[in-house]
């Protein structure tokens, strides 16, 4: 339908704000505007005598589409950065969808304390951790092993999830007890008074240098590397590596407790989840092969449009859309002067009735953008406004809907070529869900609404 040009000026306010705007116009044809409602008999007549009083350029068109075709392929990269985790996780998963998802992660300790040049002896070794949450087999009797590495790491530094990890060769191992699911647990393991004695084997090295040439503590002992492992059932751990606010103590806490000659007792405490944080990385490997017969997913990487696409939590396999439609507008110089209004990804979700159900997908999805270099960003629509933005699952419905006319625009806008029609879909970091997404050929696949003004 014919809009006059002044009444839409509000529809695209963060994205014209850099036009220039003719007041004196505007008064003008609200004047008129206002003749019309007053003495038209009918909207007809009113809409025929407005044009023969504005010349055609003041005049734009509103258009609406969901034709636009996306195709969605599922991808899988085992080399993705895990560095400076918020949350780390022990032990395994299993999906019938999915398969077997083992879990892992390095971090350093960071030394508490300090301790005199005495002989000590050492009494014994507590562990304290949080578990934020456990799923899975909660009985007693997996077994926690923690490895010294051998490589000194680096916050500054990046690290992937699939790299391998050296190890000096000295471990420990302690037995987790009875844990309760779908709570937090926090538990203290007894160690090896031994591994006391390991650590503090050098007093000289139990300090922290401002000189990073300097070798310290980090270079002395370099860090753990934390496996779980189940003889039956496998179970899955949660950890928060984050630090404490001023009101709150550490989570996990390594202690060694001792006495000296003269049999006064003191302890040094090593922090997992310090302030000043430890450098750290997660370790995932994912085992596709496990999963159910008639439910595998069979085409990951190969550029085969399924009927279902997978977005998965850990570093596993996830969706990427494709929208030619979108780069066929920008290229139609017809299309020149378009400014978006509306822009939304409908994702429809599949439900199977048993372990896929609306309580069982991620309550959010993030959806990113590439570049022409191939890296991913968060779509813009989502730093303007989280509501707007949405991405949340509407289990009624279905469906995640994602807006993102933002972007679109920034797409439509960009004159050297670097934004590409393309979004992926993620997991916020933390999530432990996965999604299954009906795509190309299915009976209801992925949608893409465009609304927008053509001047």
């Amino acid at each position: 339908m014919p809009i006059t040009t002044f009444m839409t000026r509000f529809y695209h306010s963060s994205i014209i704000s850099g036009r220039s705007f003719n007041y004196l116009k505007t008064f003008s044809l609200a004047i008129i505007a206002g003749i019309l409602v007053l003495f038209s008999s009918c909207e007809e007549e009113g809409t025929i005598i407005g044009r023969k009083l504005l010349p055609g350029s003041d005049f734009i068109s509103m258009y609406s589409t969901d034709t636009l075709s996306i195709r969605s392929y599922t991808m899988y990269s085992d080399s993705l950065e895990s560095d400076n985790p918020e949350y780390s996780y022990l032990g395994q998963i299993y999906d019938p969808y999915f398969g077997t998802t083992i879990t892992e992660f390095v971090s350093q300790l960071r030394l508490y304390d300090t301790l005199g040049s005495g002989v000590y002896t050492v009494d014994s070794v507590k562990l304290m951790l949080t578990f934020e949450e456990v799923s899975g087999d909660t009985s007693a009797g997996h077994i926690i092993r923690l490895s010294e590495i051998s490589d000194e790491i680096f916050k500054d530094s990046t690290y992937f999830s699939s790299q391998p990890v050296p190890l000096t060769g000295y471990s420990v191992e302690a037995v987790l007890p009875v844990l309760r699911s779908d709570t937090v647990n926090t538990i203290t393991l007894d160690l090896p008074p031994s591994f006391g004695e390991y650590l503090i084997r050098d007093k000289t090295k139990l300090f922290y240098s401002e000189n990073d040439d300097e070798p310290d503590f980090r270079s002395y002992f370099k860090g753990l590397y934390f496996q779980l492992i189940s003889a039956g059932n496998s179970t899955f751990i949660k950890l928060s590596l984050l630090p404490p606010d001023n009101f709150s103590t550490y989570k996990h806490v390594l202690t060694v407790y001792m006495h000296d000659a003269d049999t006064v007792n003191s302890s040094i405490n090593l922090i997992l989840d310090a302030k000043t944080k430890n450098a750290a990385f997660n370790k995932y490997s994912h085992d596709y092969s496990t999963a159910e017969a008639g439910k595998k997913i069979v085409h990951i990487n190969d550029g085969i449009k399924d009927t279902l696409s997978y977005v998965q939590c850990l570093n596993g396999v996830y969706t990427k859309f494709v929208l030619p439609g979108l780069e066929d507008i920008k290229n139609d110089t017809s299309f020149s002067g378009i400014y978006i209004n509306k822009a939304r990804i409908i994702c429809p979700v599949q439900y199977d009735g048993d372990a896929y159900i609306g309580a069982s997908f991620p309550s959010l999805l993030y959806m990113g953008y590439y570049t022409n270099t191939g890296k991913t960003y968060l779509v813009p629509d989502y730093s303007i406004s989280t509501s707007f933005y949405d991405g949340k699952i509407d289990t009624t419905a279905g469906n995640y809907t994602f807006n993102v006319a933002s972007y679109v625009q920034n797409f439509l806008d960009d004159s050297k070529g670097t934004l590409k029609p393309e979004f992926q879909l993620a997991l916020p970091e933390g999530s432990v869900q996965n999604a299954i997404l009906k795509a190309n050929s299915s009976n209801f696949p992925v949608k893409f609404e465009l609304t927008y003004t053509r001047f």
